[in-house]
């Protein structure tokens, strides 16, 4: 098997985390998912901003673990949770990030299009 290419951001492909000031909430079939005021906001090229929120300020209970996986030459692999009874693979979650990004570890991203996330600044 081919070894993965593993790629490092910069001025061609810029990757930045950062905490943010935000108050997010994530709600699935009118449950909240999760809620924090502690998330870290990604901002990777010129894809839209994500936010990933530390899995203690998620109802984990809520989330079944997928077979479902990606990979990012630029973070890593990717594992997939689907909302119990609810959308599928909606959560992806670096759990072993590349150094770049080592700051998303333990944490979770939802897609807009499946689940609800509510922004406050």
């Amino acid at each position: 098997m081919a070894s993965r290419q593993i790629l490092v951001p910069g001025p061609d492909h810029p990757i930045t985390v950062t905490p943010s000031t935000a108050h997010v909430v994530v709600r699935a079939g009118g449950r909240v998912i999760a809620d924090t005021k502690r998330a870290l906001e990604l901002r990777e090229a010129s894809y839209p901003p994500v936010f990933y929120i530390p899995r203690e300020d998620a109802e984990m209970a809520l989330l079944e673990r997928t077979d479902h996986a990606s990979y990012c030459p630029y973070k890593g692999e990717a594992s997939y949770f689907s909302v119990a009874d609810g959308a599928a693979n909606a959560v992806w979650s670096y759990e072993a990030p590349y150094e770049a990004v080592a700051a998303i570890r333990d944490h979770l991203a939802f897609y807009p299009d499946r689940v609800e996330i509510e922004v406050s600044r």
